[in-house]
């Protein structure tokens, strides 16, 4: 039977990157400081430039062999020896890798395989803090580790060091630390975590994914920074992602580790096959050295200087958002923000007075909070939604950059305007019979049709695209049962991804 071909015959290349663009004009901006999450933009002309350019470079470079391609040595070799003399200590190793994920699902593979062999752990435990990022549960997942989840400060938001300490076990393999976490900004008590898990002889992974390359610049600009890196004692590994702070295109992030004997449990070997002999650092095999190149290409352009100028910057608005943010009525920053993260709340009372810095300003109240958001991107702004979680309250996430300093003052202004409509606006709710037939269901059982049917009723049915506002949708979202939540959204992004 005749079948309609997989791709046309040929088209012309300026229609197809016609396309493209108008594709991506569809999408939130990654340039100009109004998206204030997954976008990190320094804001320097030339820099988008030299990065595509470099790609462009070493595109077709395949970094799975660097005896064929010798340059993918020296590049990572500068990439990593830059990311140690900034966070390392004599001897430490690293590797270059595709985002943090990656870097993380190795450190806990390094961590696992160490446990093994050199403490004969068989049934291997994470201890982490319930701020940890989720790319943690996807390697323990993966990876056949168990997680044991500790809450967190209700106040600070930091890891409890006591309460890790006395959660780590003859069973743990690894513990982690944030500097900072990414859903509040806030740097956990790297030291004391550090020092319980070495006095067990537990290795200890600081996720500096986000703070790893503006941390020492922010202290260099003259900002006070507890240490966080493997400078400190019983810190074991590290990852810092580079398409964060330090303006590389993504994804482009190592992981770190105290030396090579360590750095060694993350490579997989393989001669038990016909084919060439593998050897493989990362998950990935076959690599574009494009990544790596414009890593480089960056981190060589911008320099020690040019550093520490952005992450005054990055300081300078964060002060001025802060103050903004602490002056609104209803607004309660969470946490004390280190590094460019800021996570703030909104309770529904309207007093008519400014709460001061640090003041409790009642109850958040979720369905205002949402209603704001939707109201901020109605003006062409995106602040990143995160709903409740074991006590810690719904808020808005913002990412500040360098591109963001101009913008502060008209986000405060755009944001102002947007909570005094909010207000206004008749709540969100959740009808609780719903809420109480969705605890008793069973995600695990969920039929096609079930499942199509509750995504209907949330509003992101099949082929009904994103909704216009995001309220109602995150309000029913956060009534749910975890297990519910996680399958409906997997669900939800399968849908996304159907041809």
């Amino acid at each position: 039977m005749p079948t309609d071909p997989a791709l046309p015959d040929g088209r012309p290349a300026a229609e197809v990157l016609a396309e493209l663009r108008a594709l991506r004009r569809a999408d939130a901006p990654t340039r100009g400081g109004r998206t204030f999450a997954y976008v990190y933009d320094a804001g320097l002309d030339g820099l988008d430039e030299l990065a595509a350019e470099a790609y462009t470079a070493f595109a077709t470079v395949n970094g799975l062999d660097p005896t064929v391609f010798p340059s993918v040595a020296r590049l990572e070799n500068d990439v990593v020896g830059a990311v140690a003399a900034l966070l390392g200590t004599p001897g430490a190793q690293g590797t270059f890798t595709s985002g943090g994920t990656e870097s993380i699902l190795l450190a806990v593979k390094a961590a696992r395989d160490h446990a093994r062999t050199v403490r004969g752990i068989t049934a291997p435990r994470l201890v982490l803090p319930s701020t940890a990022h989720a790319a943690f549960h996807k390697a323990a997942a993966y990876l056949g580790v168990e997680p044991v989840v500790v809450p967190v400060d209700p106040v600070t938001f930091r890891a409890d060091a006591a309460a890790m300490a006395a959660a780590l076990t003859d069973r743990t393999a690894l513990v982690v630390a944030s500097a900072p976490s990414y859903a509040h900004g806030v740097i956990d008590p790297v030291a004391e975590i550090a020092a319980a898990a070495s006095a067990r002889g537990v290795l200890c992974h600081v996720d500096a994914c986000i703070g790893g390359w503006i941390l020492p610049y922010l202290r260099r600009a003259g900002r006070e920074v507890a240490p966080f890196d493997l400078s400190v004692p019983g810190v074991t590994s590290l990852s810092v992602d580079l398409h964060k702070y330090a303006y590389a295109d993504k994804g482009a992030s190592v992981v770190l580790y105290r030396d090579a004997e360590l750095r060694r449990h993350q490579y997989f070997a393989h001669a038990g096959w016909p084919g060439y002999p593998v050897v493989n650092p990362t998950v990935q095999g076959t690599k574009s050295g494009g990544l790596l190149a414009q890593a480089w290409a960056v981190l060589q352009h911008v320099g020690e200087e040019g550093y520490t100028a952005l992450a005054g910057r990055v300081a300078e608005a964060s002060d001025r958002l802060l103050a903004g943010l602490r002056s609104l009525d209803g607004v309660r920053v969470l946490g004390d923000p280190a590094a460019g993260l800021v996570a703030f709340t909104v309770a529904g009372e309207d007093t008519g007075a400014p709460t001061g810095a640090g003041e409790d300003t009642g109850a958040p109240d979720l369905s205002l909070l949402l209603h704001l958001a939707d109201e901020m991107r109605e003006l062409g702004w995106y602040l990143q939604p995160q709903l409740s979680f074991d006590g810690l309250p719904p808020n808005l996430h913002l990412t500040l950059t360098p591109a963001t300093v101009g913008q502060v003052d008209a986000l405060l202004g755009d944001l102002a305007a947007a909570l005094a409509k909010a207000r206004s606006l008749e709540p969100v709710t959740v009808d609780p019979a719903l809420a109480a037939f969705a605890a008793g269901l069973d995600p695990q059982t969920l039929g096609p049709d079930e499942v199509a049917a509750v995504l209907a009723f949330a509003g992101l049915g099949e082929g009904a695209g994103l909704p216009g506002r995001m309220a109602p949708v995150l309000v029913l979202l956060d009534a749910l049962p975890g297990p519910l939540k996680e399958r409906l959204l997997s669900e939800f992004i399968g849908s996304v991804f159907r041809i």
